[in-house]
């Protein structure tokens, strides 16, 4: 007779034993279907994360909906009832696996498993090389889960997630549905759909050997938690080729020096781990190692009473009677180890409740343990190690190692080379860590594949091969608008662990403000802004490149570019950007630079300060610059006059947010690619909160998508832009929009709105005048004032100029013939233009009406 209840949870939907038996035979086509398109890892991280809130908020709906499918107090089954102590066990699982599912905990584990939170992309880990690598899924992954292992389940198949698989999971019929119903949230935290495609959950006997044979037959990996007859059961059901992942069950010691096993603080730790979790974790002690010999007994005998008093101390196990088949185990080891005192042997101390009990033994061969504190002590000298140890190198796992720091290394050493996968102190056997490995493995990479694709010349400057298959699709940003005074509460808010790296920005936009990073977040960005160079044609293996970018003051550009061509293998000449300039040329001449790296304002003055050095040298090929832009006219000069080839943003950033967008070798202006593997953009009205109509001028607003320490959603960074139509002629699937300038370069002055920008414009296109240009704001007795301020070494006749502005803008003719406006134009020298102190940005727009 079948079951008609929903015990099965498929690609969204919770069925009965009927319809999971007849989708079973269509489990192959399924696979296929969900594979088809790939799962970006940050929509897992996305969901699971939303779902860790979940969890840690007491009154969220999505605990209320669990909580019939919580096993009982100390058990794997039952109704998640149980009175204080049941409130408090269903308190620390649901604790548990808020925290495992945790952006943080899941991004530090894919880094260091993977290497980094998208793994799945096709980057080149040489950027000299165009070879591409990614970890790919393996395809389908069976999980066949424990009994009474309430969290096991479903966080083993959240890992196959993260790798990208499709999963079936088998859980016992004797669990509750708490895997089913924990999945089920998080997908339901997906608006894609994606993650539910990927999740198959069935709750059968393993005595239902035809569905395990169904759920098997078209898995790539399969991946058994249990001991050796699990293992085996299963085995007879993997198809050859197909990956075989054995979670089993494991032994535990502790090895303790002399020194070590005399001290009260030991033994208290010690009993500490044999009785937290009544030894079910595998990384309990079981043994307890002395480095003596057997010969020792009276010291073995005394270290037995006293770990039977500290096991004494302890308070009493809250979980409920054992089942007949653990008690019997229990009763015969003791017994048998009583029998043996006759021969000298053992000696067996009990609590008189069967409580715990201590089983010191003469013979050093590992011996597993019945467990619920239960545990041997035994002699094993150092020298003996090895030899007594190796041959159960196939279950060992945790060594906890109690001496001094020279014994640790020492011993280390010795018990990882007989087998052992993790040695810990004494005290933490159990205690973990975001990322560790699993019995001497990653499980992530056990459930992917290591994929490589070589290319040719044509993509050289193609730095991730998937932004020519597809764009990168993330779930829609939501929230309210933040401005930079609301980022500035929110990093004022930021965890002091999230706050590794400090910046503070140029100040170009007005006061300087703080931005904080993880170290792991400034390599991601790092990273990123070294695949934008790639694409703006930048060349590794043979541009040699002068970092003039300026540093000091906390200001990150200096920094950011070394670490960026750091990333690409670049040759840097580290320079920085200084007054000096005729030393910079020297030395640019000196060391062949053919490249450089740096702001514009700083780059013209350098190039027409030291024009006869650098043009006799004849050897500057590339300029890609940053923080400002080069008008049209300035590069028309750049190429005419010195030579320069290439004339191509370095990146489009913010200190906040990091690189936000890229130029390809297609790019022309002010015109990039989104960094789209890092942000989202949105464009809003320039006056109301809401989107633009395609194509049209607004302001950008940036969501950063792969940052741990800190979540900037919706910012308005203060550009304005537009999104371009269509795909780049490069073949990248990145959106493109055009910078239009700041906010702040909008001026209303005289009643009228102005634009630096069109000041530019009007320069270059009447003027031919490509020097830098700065607009002055003043308040005077009768009317406001306008200076353009242009650079001495460049300017026309200041009549002249004026004259071109006033036929060119008509608004300001209009304010000037109204008599509203003072409207001037100097010549000045480039020096006494106002930059920025930390930066070195020359400020567009100097109000000084206040």
């Amino acid at each position: 007779m079948t079951d008609t209840i929903n015990h099965h949870y498929w690609q969204g939907t919770f069925i009965a034993d009927d319809e999971a038996a007849r989708r079973l035979a269509g489990l192959p086509a399924a696979v296929g279907a969900a594979l088809a398109a790939p799962l970006d890892t940050e929509t897992v991280l996305a969901a699971c994360d939303a779902l860790s809130r979940a969890l840690r908020d007491p009154g969220h709906p999505v605990r209320e909906r669990l909580a019939p499918h919580l096993p009982a107090a100390g058990d794997g089954t039952g109704d998640g009832t149980g009175g204080a102590a049941g409130d408090a066990d269903t308190g620390e699982l649901l604790a548990e696996l808020a925290d495992f599912l945790g952006r943080s905990a899941l991004t530090r584990k894919l880094r260091r498993e993977l290497g980094g939170t998208a793994p799945q992309r096709l980057n080149r880990p040489d950027a000299k090389e165009t070879v591409y690598e990614a970890w790919a899924p393996v395809g389908l992954v069976a999980h066949i889960a424990p009994g009474n292992a309430a969290t096991v389940a479903p966080l083993s198949l959240i890992e196959g997630l993260l790798a990208g698989n499709v999963n079936v999971l088998k859980t016992s019929s004797s669990d509750t549905l708490l895997a089913q119903h924990l999945l089920a949230e998080l997908a339901a935290q997906d608006p894609t759909g994606a993650i539910a495609e990927r999740i198959i959950v069935l709750r059968f006997p393993s005595s239902r050997q035809e569905w395990l044979r169904l759920m098997c037959a078209p898995a790539d990996a399969v991946a058994v938690w249990g001991g050796e007859a699990a293992v085996e059961g299963v085995a007879a059901h993997v198809p050859a080729g197909c990956r075989l992942v054995e979670w089993g069950h494991k032994i535990s010691f502790a090895y303790l020096t002399r020194d070590a096993w005399a001290d009260p603080a030991t033994l208290d730790a010690l009993a500490r781990d044999v009785c937290l979790f009544e030894q079910q974790a595998c990384s309990s002690p079981q043994v307890v190692y002395l480095d003596t010999d057997a010969a020792d007994t009276d010291a073995l005998h005394a270290f037995a009473e006293r770990l039977a008093a500290a096991l004494a101390a302890r308070p009493a196990p809250a979980e409920p009677g054992l089942d007949p088949a653990e008690y019997a185990e229990l009763t015969t080891t003791e017994h048998l180890a009583r029998l043996e005192e006759h021969l000298g042997l053992t000696r067996v101390l009990a609590a008189p409740d069967g409580t715990w009990r201590v089983m010191a033994d003469s013979r050093p061969a590992l011996t597993a343990s019945p467990l619920h504190r239960s545990v041997w002590v035994k002699p094993l000298p150092r020298k003996d190690l090895m030899a007594t140890l190796r041959p159960m190198r196939r279950y060992l796992q945790t060594a906890g190692i109690a001496g001094s720091r020279t014994d640790t290394a020492e011993l280390a050493t010795l018990v990882l080379a007989a087998g052992a996968t993790r040695v810990t102190p004494v005290g933490a056997m159990t205690a973990g860590y975001a990322g560790e490995p699993h019995d001497g493995v990653y499980a992530l990479q056990r459930y992917s594949r290591r994929v490589a694709v070589q290319a040719d010349e044509r993509f050289t400057a193609t730095a991730c091969l998937d932004d020519l298959a597809r764009p990168a699709v993330f779930p829609p940003a939501s929230g309210p608008l933040l401005d930079k005074a609301a980022v500035q509460d929110l990093n004022r808010g930021v965890d002091r662990a999230d706050a590794e790296l400090y910046f503070r920005s140029g100040g170009s936009t007005g006061t300087p403000a703080l931005s904080l990073f993880t170290y792991e977040d400034y390599d991601t960005q790092m990273h990123a802004a070294a695949r934008g160079l790639l694409a703006a044609g930048y060349d590794p293996a043979r541009d040699r490149t002068a970092n003039l970018f300026y540093c000091g003051g906390m200001y990150g550009g200096f920094i950011s570019f070394f670490s960026i061509l750091e990333r690409l293998g670049g040759v840097q000449m580290p320079m920085a950007a200084g007054s000096d300039h005729r030393a910079t040329a020297e030395m640019i001449v000196a060391y062949e630079v053919d490249t450089l790296f740096g702001m514009p304002s700083y780059l013209w003055q350098l190039l027409h300060e030291e024009a006869d050095l650098l043009r006799s040298y004849g050897g500057l090929r590339k300029i890609y610059y940053g923080g400002e832009h080069f008008t049209e006219e300035q590069r028309r000069t750049l190429t005419e006059t010195f030579g320069i080839e290439v004339v191509h943003s370095v990146t489009y950033g913010s200190t906040d947010l990091g690189p936000l967008g890229y130029q390809c070798t297609h790019g022309t202006g002010s015109v990039h690619h989104l960094h789209a593997d890092l942000h989202t953009l949105e464009i809003v009205d320039v006056d109301e909160d809401r989107p633009v109509a395609p194509g049209e001028t607004g302001r950008l607003v940036f969501t950063t998508r792969a940052r741990r320490g800190q979540h900037l959603d919706r910012y308005v960074i203060g550009d304005l832009g537009r999104a371009l139509p269509g795909r780049c002629p490069c073949g990248s699937h990145a959106p493109r929009f055009e910078l239009l300038g700041r906010l702040g370069e909008v001026m209303r002055v005289a009643t009228y709105f102005l634009n630096y920008r069109r000041f530019v414009a009007i320069a270059g296109e009447r003027l031919e005048y490509g020097g830098e240009l700065q607009a002055v704001l003043t308040a005077g007795a009768a009317r406001e004032g306008l200076s353009l301020r242009m650079e001495s070494a460049h300017a026309p006749d200041p009549a002249r100029a004026r004259e071109a502005f006033l036929a060119g803008y008509p608004e300001v003719r209009s304010a000037v013939a109204e008599n509203l406006l003072d409207f001037t134009v100097e010549v000045v020298d480039g020096a006494r233009l106002t930059r920025t102190a930390t930066s070195g940005k020359l400020l567009a727009v100097v109000d000084r009406r206040r």
